[in-house]
């Protein structure tokens, strides 16, 4: 079982993420903003932070920086609608691992959160 910190703005979406997370075994820890999530990272942990690109105040990128800068070996999954390729790009290049795009599916989710609890970083 991996601990996941699953930040987004929308109290819908990280019910929906902690289910499937759930659901495939994992503990889930939730985070509403890029503050939040830096401030529950640094005090529980996480194995994998999944990561909301729009938010309120500082956007998931940003987010990212931040964290690595906390941590560098932070395995971050980016979800977002804004599936361009200039913002994966921009996703991947401030450290986040891998990126889900929505609408995605509980397979989906579950795949990359078990494909990055493999990776060494």
């Amino acid at each position: 079982m991996a601990k996941i910190l699953v930040v987004d703005d929308s109290e819908f979406m990280r019910k929906v993420l902690r289910n499937i997370l759930e659901a495939g075994g994992h503990k889930v820890i939730e985070a509403r903003n890029a503050d939040d999530a830096v401030e529950r990272f640094g005090k529980e942990g996480a194995d994998v932070i999944t990561m909301d690109i729009v938010m309120p105040k500082q956007d998931g990128i940003e987010a990212v920086k931040r964290l690595k800068e906390a941590n560098g070996k932070a395995k971050i999954i980016m979800i977002s609608a804004l599936g361009h390729q200039k913002t994966v790009m921009r996703s991947l290049e401030a450290g986040a691992v891998d990126f889900i795009i929505k609408p995605f599916t509980a397979d989906d989710v579950l795949e990359s959160v078990n494909a990055v609890l493999q990776m060494e970083i």
